[in-house]
């Protein structure tokens, strides 16, 4: 649509601890590139995307901007921010970065295999409901266990959803959410303590009470964690490439 911006903040402040190796994860090499690559050349590709705020780790501005921005010749992203301590900071200074947007979408730089249509669905989403989440349905039973590690419950499958990311939203609804919570965190007291934010549909929903629509990802839309992941997300890369995915 015309006259709107749509801007995507991408997180790129990983570290490599549960991949047992020294080099953030986002580093890392996968088929040629390093994983972050991928989900910034696939935003950067999008026409409907304007704008992209890279969020570094901690000391790694520099490395992206040599790295990452001019080696790739990445135009659309404007700023490289430095994270924070934890991802809902790193979002936060991301958002802070945007002037003037209609639109963001949130995504972690750890999932390469991010794809047009998700792009382009997450901005309709975004324009329709506000807020969405790429998601998918759960295919496992999943147990809820107790404090003891013995199964308690056992929820309804059908009614769980894997979160994925982009998570998308009206730029202005999110902005707030997002100072809102580091209002609440800085104030403290016990309220603050129990919250445990795991993503950004979670703010928005806390502080905003804010419905999220559920919109399809991809089951191929993985995040790196672990060394397997990378093998798993390589094999996707090279499929995808042959058009067998």
């Amino acid at each position: 649509m015309k006259n709107e911006k749509i801007a995507a903040v991408v997180l790129a402040g990983g570290s490599g601890k549960r991949m047992g190796s020294d080099i953030p994860k986002q580093y890392l090499p996968i088929d040629g590139h390093p994983v972050l690559y991928y989900s910034l050349k696939m935003f950067e590709d999008c026409p409907l995307v304007d704008e992209v705020i890279l969020v570094a780790g901690k000391g790694e501005t520099e490395y992206c901007v040599e790295n990452m921005v001019k080696t790739w010749n990445m135009q659309k992203i404007s700023h490289v921010v430095e994270g924070g301590k934890e991802r809902y900071h790193s979002v936060h200074e991301g958002l802070k970065a945007i002037e003037g947007a209609d639109y963001v979408l949130i995504h972690d730089g750890a999932r390469p295999l991010l794809t047009d249509r998700i792009i382009r669905d997450s901005v309709e989403g975004a324009r329709m409901f506000g807020a969405c989440v790429a998601a998918m349905p759960v295919k496992d039973t999943i147990k809820v266990a107790d404090a003891e590690g013995f199964a308690a419950q056992t929820p309804d499958r059908s009614t769980l959803w894997l979160m994925q990311t982009p998570q998308s939203f009206s730029y202005p609804l999110i902005r707030k959410a997002y100072d809102m919570l580091a209002q609440a965190e800085a104030a403290g007291g016990a309220d603050w303590e129990r919250l445990h934010i795991t993503d950004d549909a979670m703010v928005a929903e806390t502080f905003l009470k804010t419905k999220v629509k559920l919109i399809s990802g991809d089951y191929s839309n993985i995040k790196i964690t672990t060394p397997e992941d990378l093998i798993v997300a390589e094999t996707l890369l090279k499929s995808r490439k042959n058009g067998n995915i």
